[in-house]
Order: structure tokens, then sequence, then C-alpha cells
């Protein structure tokens, strides 16, 4: 897909992975649209990004977890620039809970985690789909996670969710061609704030030096690493749909030694 004059939709882009993919479109001339549902200022500042690159941004507040919000965020996107070629289903939560702590993750823990990570990419892309389908190539990439693959993660919930996403993904790549390609991308451990706040500052330079020590590129991936796959993936991968692609710098690939 030609990317410039493109028109995109990034859920979650006010800061992290979010952010970097929607700058790294507007760098590559695609028109965006930048979701936020608390942090504005993020989004404003994401989208100050992209006016400097001399795109054409729009902001727009929604909750994924809600269909009428998923439609308002559509509507806007088509109302201002026409047309969409790409859905980036970004926006996530979870809750940080050690998975040994079955006790940590109530009823209504799982219920938002999957409420967001799962259901709001289902509902984008419905709310996506006839406008995906008016262009002869369309892409879809939903953001699972490491967790979905290993079973790690933030919490269990977490690690659910993004395993459901992952079959998703493949159960929508099958019904939505041939104009729609969906795919997902499992990041291992992203270097920023997100896990930084998360995890705390001492967890997170542990898993850090961990990561970097087992990965076979010696380094573990940043929001910019991952927005540069889901660009390979947008700008030069139409003929791949149903796929999922882990970006951990090759630390899944780890086994401990043998031992005689």
């Amino acid at each position: 897909m030609e990317l410039k004059q493109a028109v995109a939709i990034v859920t979650g882009s006010s800061s992290g992975i979010g952010a970097a993919i929607a700058t790294q479109l507007a760098a590559k001339g695609c028109r965006v649209a930048i979701n936020y549902n608390r942090n504005s200022q993020g989004a404003q500042a994401v989208a100050q990004a992209c006016q400097d690159m001399g795109a054409e941004p729009l902001v727009w507040r929604a909750d994924v977890a809600v269909d009428s919000d998923c439609r308002a965020l559509v509507d806007a996107t088509l109302k201002r620039f026409g047309r969409l070629d790409i859905l980036v289903n970004n926006a996530g939560t979870t809750k940080f809970c050690g998975h040994q702590n079955l006790a940590g993750l109530s009823t209504e823990d799982f219920l938002n985690i999957y409420a967001v990570n799962t259901v709001g990419p289902f509902l984008m892309t419905r709310a996506a789909e006839q406008a995906l389908r008016q262009q002869p190539v369309a892409h879809i990439v939903n953001m699972a996670s490491i967790a979905a693959i290993t079973g790690v993660g933030s919490s269990i919930a977490y690690a659910a969710s993004k395993g459901a996403l992952v079959t998703m993904t493949m159960s929508l790549a099958r019904v939505l061609g041939p104009q729609i390609r969906v795919n997902a991308i499992c990041p291992g451990f992203v270097a920023g704030e997100w896990l930084k706040n998360g995890l705390g500052e001492s967890i997170y330079t542990a898993m850090q030096k961990h990561y970097m020590e087992i990965s076979p590129l010696k380094n573990t991936a940043t929001p910019e690493t991952v927005a540069q796959t889901v660009l390979a993936l947008v700008g030069g991968a139409d003929w791949t749909t149903g796929e999922t692609i882990i970006v951990d710098g090759g630390a899944h690939l780890h086994t401990a030694p043998m031992r005689r």
C-alpha cells in the first residue's frame, strides 16, 4: 500500500507504542486519526508532532470498549478525510498482578481488561469494515503481546485477553478478505514509561537487563521499533494476512542451557 495520503486510525495513540505508530505514519505522508480516552494532553502533543511533519491529524476521544464511541471515531475520520485505509487496534489496558496471586484478579478486572483488549478491537473493526472495504487494499493491525504466545505478562487476565486477540485476528482475516488484511503484532518487553510505572523502577530495570541478556539481538523493543513493524506490514505486506509477528529481539527463542 502507498502510505502517502492514506488515512489511518490508531487507537490509544496519545503515548507509547500508539504515539510512535501515529508519528511514523505521519512521517510517511499518512493522514492520521489520533485517539485517546483520558490523556488529551498527550494526544495533542502527538498531533503537534504530526503537524510539524506536514501531516493532517485528527484528535478524537473514544473509549474503544463502547460501541457508540467506536462508530463515532470512524464517522469523524470519514467526515474529515473521506476514506479509511488502515486501522491499528493499539489501545490496551491491564492490571499488574503476579500470576501466582489468583486472588488478586476480580471478575471486574477480567471483564474490564477483555472489554478494552479484545472486545474493543472487534468493535473498532466492525465500525470500520465498510469504509475499509471501499479500498482495493486495506490493513488492520491488532496490537497483541508476547503474553499471548507464552502466557507471561502483567497478569493472567492480560495474557488471556491478548491470546484471544490473536485468535480473533485469524478469524477476522478469514472473513474480511479480499480487501482487508488482518494481522497481529506481539511485542515482548518494551522499554518505556508504561512498564516502568506498572512494575516499579527496580523490577523494570532488572527485567530489562534479563531480556537484554537472553535476546539474540542483545536489546529490548521500544515503541519506535514496534511501530517500524506496523509500518512494514501496512506499507509493504499486502500479501500477508492472518499472521502473528513477534517483536522481541528473539528473546522468545531463549532456552536454558542443558545440564549434565
